[in-house]
């Protein structure tokens, strides 16, 4: 199957989780999230601001603010395909850009470094057991990631599992995975 098909089996995966489910689904990702050593460990943790049909990323930004660790999240530059990570300390310094995406106003936020970050949550559609992701073809992570220190976690539910993933050279595995059934590492394959 082609990376297309596969971003719109991902999708469709996501659309046919009901309400209920989805946030029954959130709440024991986010419990082995919070529980987990990569979690109480990270200070400066990166992380988008979720899309609805997403996984809900709000609760895990709001827990980071209350536990007291640093919340980075990206800026897309389209011209070059790059991020930036800027300090997220409340929700107004966001805007809406293209596709209604939420990013941080640069003028308002400070801008972070890349290795700065301990933890990086990579979104995705669907993984493998090795890592490799199908994200939304932008290819935006991968190039973040390469050359990235921190520790690197996808959220995903077991359903979004689908092996093997096509891959290229440029294709960046993450390090963790964290689903309904909790946190595994993909390095141990």
């Amino acid at each position: 199957m082609e990376k297309n098909e596969l971003r719109f089996k991902g999708k469709k995966i996501l659309q046919e989780i009901s309400v209920k489910e989805r946030l029954q689904i959130e709440a024991k990702m986010h419990e082995s999230l919070f529980e987990s050593a990569i979690w109480k460990n990270a200070s400066v943790v990166g992380i988008t601001l979720s899309q609805t049909h997403e996984w809900s990323t709000e609760p895990i930004i709001e827990e980071g603010w209350r536990a007291g660790k640093k919340m980075v999240v990206p800026k897309c530059i389209p011209e070059n395909r790059q991020m930036k990570f800027y300090h997220l300390e409340k929700y107004d310094q966001l805007e809406r850009v293209y596709f209604g995406l939420r990013e941080p106003k640069p003028e308002e936020s400070a801008l972070v470094k890349k290795n700065d970050i301990d933890l990086l949550v990579v979104p995705g559609l669907l993984f493998d057991e090795k890592g490799y992701r199908i994200g939304y073809g932008g290819g935006y992570f991968d190039r973040f990631i390469e050359g990235y220190r921190g520790k690197t976690l996808m959220i995903a539910s077991v359903r979004q599992k689908y092996s093997p993933l096509p891959y290229e050279e440029f294709d960046q595995r993450v390090e963790y995975v964290l689903t309904e059934n909790g946190i595994r590492s993909t390095y141990q394959i």
